[in-house]
């Protein structure tokens, strides 16, 4: 039996069309006793919703089991004043923070989805407060990096550009609350009560995810759906230890190196 994290956006779907045969394969790992959590970096929807819209893509999970980066932002921001520039749909998962628009104790910064809304978001005058509020001591937090995503119409910018902004003009790094933060897989481990050599994390990302979870010494199985690209692969610092065609490939791979097929 194994532990094992599963992204979402590019390993189980694109824009919310299933990859072929992901559905079978979480079904399969459930059937052989695997433990399984959902994990995301998904921020433009709250986790409810996002369960809800995997389970009518015919995958089946509870709402607990899914990991999101706005649960990681209220467990962490807990009590303060927040000057949030986030998508407006996660801000009931943001329960317990004080949302402000000035003097605020941190700014958050989330990422884009595939509206119009981002352009409101991260306005000029919005990311303009956020360098001002961050230049007057709040501290500075992101629920993640990422660069782009993979859509149905092909790659687009994601929220990881803005905070890369704001910390270029700053000097001020961003606090990572999501993958492949080591306190978000920590949560994650903790939430199947796993040990790192034991958990697999499930993912199309090589630059933040693969090195990520490397690092924090869990095993790595990478899909060539979603955002992947061979050259990334190539010249990757970490390599993972399968590389599957997608995850409808997994479970057999996986299966074969539990019975020491892939390590012999």
């Amino acid at each position: 039996m194994a532990c094992i994290l599963l992204d979402i956006d590019g390993v189980l779907h694109v824009s919310g069309d299933p990859i072929p045969g992901a559905q079978d394969a979480v079904a399969e790992l459930r059937r052989a006793g695997h433990l399984l959590r959902f994990v995301t970096n998904n921020s433009t929807r709250p986790r409810v919703r996002l369960a809800e819209e995997l389970r009518e893509m015919g995958f089946e999970l509870e709402d607990t089991e899914l990991q999101t980066t706005s649960g990681a932002a209220a467990r962490e921001l807990a009590g303060k004043r927040v000057l949030a520039l986030v998508m407006a749909a996660i801000v009931p998962d943001l329960d317990g923070l004080e949302l402000v628009g000035d003097h605020a104790d941190a700014v958050l910064v989330g990422g884009c989805d595939e509206t119009l809304e981002p352009n409101q978001v991260f306005s000029y005058m919005n990311l303009a407060r956020a360098f001002a509020e961050i230049q007057m001591g709040a501290s500075f937090y992101c629920l993640h990096k990422n660069k782009w995503w993979q859509t149905s119409r092909g790659p687009m910018l994601d929220g990881g550009a803005f905070v890369s902004g704001l910390e270029y003009a700053t000097g001020v790094e961003a606090t990572v609350l999501g993958k492949p933060s080591p306190s978000y897989f920590a949560a994650a481990l903790d939430a199947l009560d796993a040990e790192p050599e034991l958990t697999w994390l499930v993912t199309d990302d090589v630059e933040g995810d693969l090195r990520g979870a490397r690092l924090f010494g869990m095993r790595t199985a990478l899909v060539r759906t979603g955002k992947f690209r061979p050259e990334a692969l190539e010249s990757a610092e970490a390599s993972p230890d399968i590389v599957a065609s997608s995850l409808a490939q997994f479970p057999a791979l996986l299966e074969e190196d539990l019975r020491g097929g892939l390590r012999g």
